[in-house]
């Protein structure tokens, strides 16, 4: 049965996340084989979301897109559910990748972050985790990667911001079956097919008053000065906002 989310005044159906699309990024190997129940829901994903088509309008015009995911508790094996994982490619005529800005709407999540070496993507220059709670931000600035987690017994449910003009890129996460870390009961575990991990850093969510919304305002509302998020879809421009994030 589809799984649905209203929004404003519209209904959205969720893209769905099976197990089997896990495979590639799964620790726990040996679980994995083990599972034959592989068609079973692991997280649902609410695109191109908007409470009505004034709304919408706005948003499309400035090549944004507003998500809702969910994540149910549970685990892969030894390992806390989360998501695939994915990068985002370079905004065209630059070097510089697209950003992406999370809301927590509820239940908590633990968001892990990584540079690696362009071209060489077994090579980490940075991994960074920030925990966050009901209503904390969290912004995934240029050149990192992400993975968010689930570490805990409620279901969590997050939205995001992001440029509607590209493709998330889940090829390298893919290809080395994870992200340089993986997080278990017992705690972080290096990924073995990564090179040079350097030791994680904890970082705190990103202030309010950085993108100009009250403290515990919900994000959805900068549809309203949808301005503030102008360094989603032209982030060679707000460099100096973005390089200090981390």
């Amino acid at each position: 049965m589809a799984v649905t989310l209203k929004f404003g005044d519209k209904v959205t159906v969720a893209d769905v996340r099976k197990l089997q699309d896990m495979e590639d990024v799964v620790f726990d190997r040996e679980w994995f084989e083990k599972t034959y129940e592989r068609n079973q829901d692991m997280y649902y994903m609410f695109r191109d979301l908007s409470k009505s088509d004034a709304d919408h309008e706005v948003i499309e015009s400035h090549h944004l897109r507003y998500d809702i995911t969910r994540i149910p508790p549970g685990k892969l094996g030894s390992e806390y559910v989360k998501t695939v994982g994915h990068y985002h490619p370079p905004v065209p005529g630059t070097d510089v990748s697209y950003p992406e800005i999370y809301q927590v709407l509820d239940g908590s999540a633990t968001y892990l972050l990584q540079k690696v070496e362009p071209g060489e993507e077994d090579i980490v220059l940075d991994v960074a985790i920030i925990k966050a709670e009901k209503g904390d931000l969290v912004l995934i600035p240029p050149g990192y990667g992400h993975v968010t987690i689930n570490a805990s017994e409620k279901t969590l449910e997050m939205a995001n911001w992001v440029c509607r003009d590209f493709s998330s890129v889940y090829e390298p996460i893919k290809r080395l079956s994870g992200a340089a870390y993986f997080l278990l009961k017992d705690g972080f575990a290096k990924n073995p097919l990564y090179r040079d991990i350097p030791p994680i850093r904890y970082l705190k969510p990103l202030g309010f008053d950085e993108i100009g919304l009250a403290f515990g305002e919900n994000m959805y509302d900068l549809v309203h000065k949808v301005e503030k998020l102008g360094f989603l879809s032209a982030p060679q421009d707000y460099m100096g906002f973005l390089a200090g994030v981390l």
